[in-house]
């Protein structure tokens, strides 16, 4: 199979993973045949720093003619502490999501085995840990209008969504429920939201077509809490865009580090893959940033062109590292191995599959779950 891949790594660390996970998937390409091409361009902090713009014209274009999007992490601190900045990297995030037409990000949650003593929860309330949530991209309060007065004592941001914005993933969410648990959550505030009172009748409307999965309805704290005393109660979790943004950062803790997890992006046209992490700047060029979540998001990729078994010898090599230890300072803090180390050895170890996994792959992938 041949795919053309556009390589955004954006900011702080995210080159440094993004270079990990394409050796990753040069090792599918060698081992099974496969022919990857890869282009980089700009985006976030880097590309202002170049060109002024956050998502300059080139990196639209790239990614329109490509048919999938790696991307790496967007921001850097001298915009996060200046809150008269007029131009933000992550405009430049919010920008490519709409020009792909993205409006759902899905990030599955499993617990490695042999991480079970790293997270900060205990073994015995993580055990059967295995969910996915289903964030809403585009609308809400993200995607609404922003305004600041002329004298800077009043802030506006809008949160608005439309029926359909809320229908189109939810059929997603449930088609996935139904190849999983056959259970959904929809996390809201329809206590005091419009908003999340129009995403209630929605889902219960469309919940009727899926008699087989089970719905409930939660307010976002107690989500929260939760994730904390029970997190193996949940299957597929459905969010707006602020909630899913919340509930799937803390999810991130419950596996030991926020390293591990992978992401998909995916809508009408072309799909993309990112880790979840931020730009960690502090670990900027001292080879220390976990490439997992962003070698695991290549698999992701893999498995959204239907290429099952690459993506699982992927996913084998990286529990393979777990397992002898060759990880880095954020899940060993006397470990000897950096990036590179880490990502040398997945990629050495792709064609070595390994399925004592004990994970449900099935359950976290895109190809049976949500690409219909």
């Amino acid at each position: 199979m041949n795919i053309n891949i556009a390589l955004l790594p954006g900011d702080g660390i995210g080159p440094e993973v993004i270079a990990q996970a394409v050796k990753c998937l040069r090792a599918v390409e060698e081992t099974f045949g496969h022919q990857f091409s890869f282009t980089t361009e700009l985006i976030g902090g880097a590309a202002i720093l170049e060109t002024k713009k956050a998502l300059p014209e080139k990196t639209i274009k790239l990614c329109l003619e490509s048919d999938a999007v790696l991307f790496g992490a967007i921001g850097l601190p001298e915009y996060d502490n200046n809150p008269d900045a007029k131009i933000r990297p992550e405009n430049g995030l919010f920008e490519l999501r709409k020009a792909l037409g993205v409006f759902t990000n899905i990030r599955p949650v499993a617990v490695f085995p042999t991480l079970l003593k790293k997270s900060p929860l205990k073994e015995a309330v993580l055990k059967g840990t295995d969910f996915v949530i289903y964030r809403e991209l585009t609308g809400g309060i993200y995607g609404g209008e922003h305004s600041l007065s002329d004298d800077g004592t009043q802030a506006t941001d809008i949160a608005s969504y439309t029926e359909s914005e809320i229908s189109r993933i939810t059929h997603l969410a449930f088609k996935a429920a139904k190849k999983r648990g056959k259970k959904i959550t929809l996390i809201d505030k329809s206590n005091v939201l419009e908003t999340s009172r129009l995403w209630r009748r929605v889902v219960k409307r469309i919940s009727e077509s899926y008699p087989e999965v089970a719905l409930e309805c939660i307010y976002l704290h107690n989500a929260i809490m939760q994730m904390i005393l029970n997190p193996s109660r949940f299957d597929v979790i459905l969010a707006p865009n602020l909630f899913g943004d919340i509930i799937s950062d803390q999810a991130s803790v419950i596996g030991g580090s926020i390293g591990l997890l992978p992401s998909a992006s995916i809508g009408d046209g072309i799909a993309m893959f990112e880790p979840i992490h931020g730009s960690y700047p502090q670990a900027t060029g001292k080879d220390i940033a976990n490439p997992i979540a962003a070698i695991l998001s290549a698999a992701m990729l893999l498995q959204h062109f239907g290429l099952e078994e690459e993506s699982r010898a992927v996913v084998s090599a990286v529990n393979k590292s777990l397992k002898k230890n060759i990880v880095t300072p954020d899940i060993n803090s006397k470990s000897k191995y950096g990036t590179n180390d880490v990502g040398d050895f997945i990629a050495n170890n792709i064609v070595d599959t390994d399925d004592s996994l004990n994970m449900n792959y099935e359950n976290i992938g895109l190809g049976k779950s949500t690409i219909i």
